[in-house]
């Protein structure tokens, strides 16, 4: 498995509890949880190495939500076919 980096495209595994985020938007407050299959984006990898600082923002880039994940929360998503 590739090491996870900052920047990269990321997207849940599961719900994440309103609990667990830090709402950027006070639209979302009335949310249970961010939805599974909600792409956001590394924005910071923290020293264990098996948390990082995600970003969740709308298809105009304004950001609406952050949360602290763990590497078996998130899928890294790619656009390039790696070939080895």
């Amino acid at each position: 498995m590739n090491k996870i980096k900052l920047l990269d495209t990321i997207a849940t595994l599961k719900p994440i509890p309103i609990e667990r985020l830090q709402l950027v938007e006070e639209d979302y407050t009335s949310i249970e949880s961010l939805p599974s299959g909600q792409v956001g984006t590394i924005v910071e990898v923290y020293e264990q190495k098996e948390y990082y600082l995600v970003e969740f923002a709308d298809t105009q880039g304004c950001e609406y939500a952050m949360a602290t994940l763990r590497a078996d929360e998130i899928l890294v998503l790619h656009y390039d076919l790696a070939i080895a």
